[in-house]
């Protein structure tokens, strides 16, 4: 990347817990939504693959989600990101709330927590507020925020908020601990059920899937927030992260510099090279069709910025009740999502099934987790686009990991061994039929679909990591 060196100014926070369960989504989302209530600009992000999160964060915001993985786009994207995201809404964000991911030094498994929220809190210089589930402790809380506190000195501790206390003498206990650590205490609330979000196999039921509770609950959750919360403190613990070197991150400068990234060019099936384009293209703007609504709702907001700036127009299609492709429709993209909860409304879309399977014959069609079983035969025995020879079905087994891949053959998305991070997280198993190659290869097993014309895989990838994955896909648009 090519970035200009400069300081930035972002008061900021990430919002930790010792474990998962404590209550990080719930408090960093209130958070969210008090602050932008007194009127500040709040831009929310997240520690981790997790799209689920975002999607309450966008809520509360008012703006787009954001992740934050030095895994699936590298260390070195992780402050250009978090400018990128802080500065991309309405006006510049005036705080950015960092939700953490499991507990603060987690990260992934075999690492010294790479890719943890105290990882990536580090590399951003971002100092930690600990939410601490008080349930079950009282006087010993001292020791286990002591002992966060300590265990890393890179990390700068700037204070607890502890949830679900259970009495005014319990919370007096809890401060007279902490007091005697010189750890500040940022908020206090007490328990209570009414406020829980209601998870599935996968984690929390996203907010598309919830409308209009989902604002209902925030509302009252913002209410919560500011009763129970300093926010005064909160913004001025915010106040005291350093400024930041480095410049945002600029979709259409990265797909400027990819042309360099992958090794040559794939030719279609009528022997068009797909051999990317350059930010000065003046010619008309392929439209590429984005499956959204309930049952798609895992996109990272970055891919679709970096296909705008690869000079596509990407309009969004809700396959439940949409019953046509957009009007002159050049390209198709399936994130991830819940379909297997809403089959039977996609199976019965019969018009738009058969849509997409013509644009699938001259394609490009690209289709992560959720998109490949729509793209399959059938789902649970229910009829799909039969794109591809093959069958899906819900399990009981959650396949969820990390990935380092390489490009198992030339196809739309990558050249052959080109390698990508990438994240998977499903409880479906795509059966193939003798289908096309295969889009991945990691540690021996093969796994996808894929051609000059239609890439499907389990595998999720954050575009910001592989800007060159997007610039193929626009130029197979353009050309198709």
């Amino acid at each position: 990347m090519a970035l200009t060196r400069q300081e930035a100014a972002l008061p900021r926070l990430a919002i930790a817990a010792p474990a998962s369960g404590h209550g990080k989504t719930t408090i960093a989302t209130g958070l969210m939504a008090a602050l932008r209530h007194r009127g500040l600009e709040i831009s929310g992000h997240k520690v981790g693959p997790d799209y689920i999160d975002p999607s309450y964060h966008a809520l509360a915001t008012g703006r787009a989600g954001r992740n934050l993985d030095p895994h699936l786009h590298g260390e070195e994207r992780l402050v250009p990101l978090l400018l990128h995201g802080a500065q991309a809404g309405s006006r510049p964000a005036d705080v950015a709330i960092i939700e953490g991911v499991m507990g603060l030094f987690d990260g992934a498994l075999g690492t010294d927590g790479f890719a943890s929220t105290a990882h990536v809190a580090t590399i951003t210089h971002t100092p930690v507020v600990l939410v601490v589930d008080a349930r079950a402790i009282s006087r010993s809380i001292a020791a286990m925020v002591h002992g966060f506190a300590t265990y890393d000195t890179r990390v700068s501790l700037a204070g607890v908020i502890l949830n679900k206390v259970g009495s005014e003498r319990h919370e007096t206990e809890l401060r007279a601990a902490l007091d005697g650590i010189g750890i500040p205490v940022l908020g206090v609330l007490y328990r209570s059920d009414d406020l829980e979000v209601p998870s599935r196999h996968l984690g929390l039921v996203p907010v598309a899937e919830r409308e209009p509770e989902s604002g209902r609950v925030l509302d009252a959750l913002r209410e919560r927030i500011g009763r129970g919360i300093d926010l005064d403190a909160v913004v001025q613990a915010a106040r005291t992260a350093p400024a930041l070197a480095g410049s945002a991150w600029d979709p259409r400068a990265e797909i400027a510099a990819s042309n360099g990234d992958d090794a040559g060019t794939v030719s279609d099936d009528r022997g068009h090279r797909s051999d990317g384009l350059t930010t000065g293209d003046r010619r008309a703007r392929p439209v590429i069709a984005a499956a959204a609504g309930p049952a798609f709702t895992f996109r990272y907001a970055e891919n679709m910025e970096l296909l705008d700036a690869a000079g596509i127009d990407v309009v969004d299609l809700d396959p439940l009740t949409d019953d046509a492709l957009p009007a002159g429709c050049s390209g198709l993209y399936f994130g991830g999502g819940f379909p297997e909860v809403h089959a039977e409304l996609l199976s019965a879309n019969e018009p738009l099934r058969t849509a997409v399977a013509e644009i699938a014959r001259t394609g490009p069609v690209v289709a992560e987790c959720a998109g490949l079983t729509y793209l399959c035969r059938e789902l649970d025995g229910l009829p799909m686009a039969g794109v591809l020879d093959a069958s899906a079905q819900m399990t009981e087994r959650r396949t969820l990991g990390y990935r380092s891949a390489v490009a198992a053959t030339d196809n739309l998305l990558a050249p052959a061994s080109q390698q990508v991070t990438a994240h998977e997280f499903h409880r479906t198993r795509v059966t193939p039929g003798h289908g096309d190659p295969a889009a991945w290869q990691w540690d021996g097993h093969a796994e996808g679909f894929a051609t000059s014309r239609v890439h499907a895989s389990y595998l999720h990838v954050h575009w910001a990591g592989h800007p060159h994955m997007a610039r193929r896909f626009a130029a197979a648009a353009r050309h198709r």
